[in-house]
């Protein structure tokens, strides 16, 4: 791409801050700082390297940009007007507006050329990643000599606050591990963030850091010099071509709120509109004539890069339309993964795969159940790329002839389908995001549920973007025995349930196990999380379909006549069916509802959701977790049993006695109820049926 005259680049440069400016004022509020201080870097990018078409924001070969300081969200939004994107001025002057398709900070799937949710500091560096991960996969996988069909960059702009988020060390340090060296980040040095200058919380030596990362670092860059911008992108767009290539950091120094002849350089200028008055100032400064919202034509012009990017997409379709020709297999496999579709063999050997899981009549921990749905699946999917943070052998996220990625004896990037991130729980949630984002995999990635604290707001993000990501969640409660309270998830699933748009799964079995998989692979607009034991569970869906599971709670066990409802969910599951059959000796008959998926289950319709749990009859709910959200299912004249405290260390068996997580207790509950219900009088709680107050 030709560099335009210095006047000209000044001028389109000025184009963003005056946008920014302007569309901050109208709103009177965002951060018009970032914008105007990174405007001379995002005019060296976006006009002279990178490779996209407004016309087409999901060519596939598109380079990928993220905006990780997204509170500078009108950066983006100027960059996508200008260059052509269906972002109109209208869009621009409804900045923060509702309904407006430039909210206050950049959405994926609201605004066309946003390629992730940004706002989280740390969290679009890490998506970054993942990306450039993904594009590095996908070219493994599928280049061949001579035909280049993956190969583009990604472009990743992150400020002081990205880099002072822990998430940026974990997902940053796996990177230069990992060579991407088609990642690019610009880092945006002006030393200010909310409370002011830096140096009172920020002395890192960033250059030094990423280097000890394996990145290669270009220090010392002046950030509104755009030959000197021009000159680090080259030097980094160069790593790619290197055996030995690296992921690039570019340390740019620039001046916050450049332009503004009275906030520039200072905290002010960071959060909050700049005033009517330094407004008109910030125009005469920057020698701006033109009225709010106006472009002049000229400056509109050079910054269109339709033309430009229809004819790189041209481009590549020709290449790829010869790559079809010569690998006609590997074409259709690369278009149907990057469309998010499913290969027909998954439809029409599921049947089969799930009848030969319902069939094993072993007990096995549901985390074993799901390394053995993953060996049925797999091959099934091949676009599964899976992982755990350190923890493999205990999360069982590999599979029957997965292939380790990573680097090789000799430091090279080696391909795979299953990544040791290490411990690096947020990073690897947020890595994933960006994986999805990218297209061509889904991803999944194992640890064990209490550490979903450590990636819950990468989770919530998923579920923001309506991203199919997968989240394998191990040693679930109190089951798992020895390693005590700071390993045995209380309140964990009540918490990761109430998150929009997540699916959590908690199966009983082998079969609630596979369905949830299946389920988890079939959604496409959202994320779904798997919760699952280290105890043996028996089977208990031996009377069950897999469509029963999959409407997320279902009738299990049910006796004519039935007097109570006993719902469950998980490892609970057992001790519901047990409770029942001692209230059977007793001449109270009951029906077992088990729930592996409340959100699934809250989808159904409303007749569905009466039918499994009609209101007639009492209900006691039971789970080794806090007790407080299944309150929705049984009511204020309920009961439920599960854990108001945290755990202990001690075997499993002897831990459900101690916190009166037993049959026994279910069966004594459900008989207060019937006996209140028979005779319409308000139950008298013995101590040991009450919600555990251990």
């Amino acid at each position: 791409m030709t560099a335009p005259t210095p006047e000209m680049a000044r001028q389109m440069a000025n184009a963003i801050r005056i946008l920014s400016v302007d569309a901050v004022e109208k709103a009177k509020s965002g951060h018009p700082g970032a914008p105007m201080g990174m405007a001379d870097i995002a005019e060296v990018l976006w006009n002279r390297h990178l490779r996209h078409n407004p016309a087409n924001p999901h060519w596939s070969d598109r380079d990928r940009f993220v905006l990780s300081n997204g509170h500078g969200s009108m950066l983006i939004y100027a960059l996508l007007h200008l260059t052509g994107y269906d972002l109109p001025m209208g869009e621009i002057k409804s900045f923060r507006q509702l309904h407006s398709q430039t909210a206050g900070h950049p959405e994926v799937g609201l605004t066309p050329g946003v390629e992730t949710t940004t706002g989280p500091l740390g969290q679009g560096i890490s998506n970054g990643v993942g990306m450039a991960l993904a594009e590095k996969l996908l070219a493994h996988q599928f280049n061949r000599h001579g035909h280049a069909i993956v190969d583009h960059f990604t472009y990743v702009f992150l400020g002081d606050g990205c880099l002072m988020e822990g998430i940026s060390h974990e997902a940053c340090a796996l990177a230069g591990t990992l060579r991407l060296s088609k990642l690019v980040a610009f880092y945006d040095d002006n030393g200010i963030s909310i409370d002011g200058h830096v140096e009172g919380w920020f002395t890192d030596d960033t250059p030094r850091r990423f280097e000890a990362y394996g990145w290669h670092v270009i220090a010392g860059v002046d950030g509104h010099d755009p030959a000197a911008v021009d000159a680090a992108v080259q030097a980094a767009k160069a790593q790619a071509g290197l055996a030995e290539g690296k992921p690039t950091l570019i340390c740019c120094k620039t001046v916050i709120g450049k332009g503004s002849p009275n906030k520039a350089g200072t905290h002010d200028v960071h959060g909050a509109a700049l005033g009517a008055a330094e407004v008109q100032a910030t125009r005469e400064a920057l020698g701006w004539t033109a009225a709010p919202f106006d472009m002049p034509a000229d400056i509109a012009a050079a910054w269109d890069a339709r033309e430009r990017g229809q004819a790189a997409e041209a481009a590549w379709s020709q290449r790829f339309a010869a790559y079809q020709v010569a690998f006609p297999a590997e074409a259709a496999e690369f278009e149907r993964r990057m469309k998010g579709d499913l290969l027909p063999a998954f439809a029409d050997k599921l049947p089969e795969v799930l009848a030969a899981i319902a069939a094993r009549p072993d007990a096995f921990a549901t985390r074993k159940s799901s390394q053995n749905a993953l060996d049925a699946l797999a091959p099934l999917v091949p676009e599964f790329f899976g992982g755990s943070a350190d923890l493999t052998g205990s999360n069982l996220t590999n599979f029957k002839g997965c292939v380790k990625a990573g680097r090789d004896d000799n430091g090279q990037f080696k391909w795979g389908n299953h990544l040791s991130y290490g411990v690096r729980e947020f990073g690897m949630a947020a890595i994933m995001n960006g994986m999805a984002l990218h297209g061509g995999f889904i991803p999944y990635g194992g640890t064990f549920l209490t550490f979903s604290d450590y990636s819950r707001n990468a989770i919530r993000m998923a579920a923001l973007m309506k991203q199919r990501v997968i989240h394998v969640f191990t040693h679930d409660s109190i089951g798992l025995g020895e390693d005590g309270p700071t390993h045995q998830s209380v309140e964990h699933v009540p918490s990761l349930r109430i998150i929009p748009n997540l699916d959590v799964w908690r199966p009983a079995d082998g079969l609630e196990t596979a369905v949830a998989w299946v389920s988890a692979i079939e959604r496409k607009d959202g994320p779904a999380a798997l919760c699952l034991s280290r105890q043996n569970l028996p089977r208990v869906t031996e009377r069950v379909s897999a469509g029963q599971i999959r409407q997320g709670g279902y009738v299990l066990s049910d006796m004519d006549q039935a007097r109570a409802i006993i719902l469950a969910t998980g490892s609970e599951v057992e001790l519901a069916l047990q409770a029942q059959a001692k209230l059977a000796g007793e001449g109270i008959a009951t029906r077992v509802v088990s729930m592996p998926c409340t959100n699934v289950f809250d989808r159904q319709s409303q007749a569905y959701q009466m039918d499994v749990l009609p209101l007639h009859l009492p209900t006691v709910a039971i789970e080794a977790a806090h007790p407080d959200f299944w309150r929705k299912y049984v009511g204020r004249t309920g009961v439920v049993i599960g854990m108001t405290s945290f755990g202990e260390s001690a075997p499993a068996k002897d831990l459900y006695a101690h916190f009166g997580i037993t049959a026994d207790r279910v069966r004594d509950a459900v008989k207060v109820l019937v006996h209140r219900a028979a005779h319409r009088a308000e139950p008298t709680w013995p101590d040991h049926i009450v919600p555990s107050t251990h």
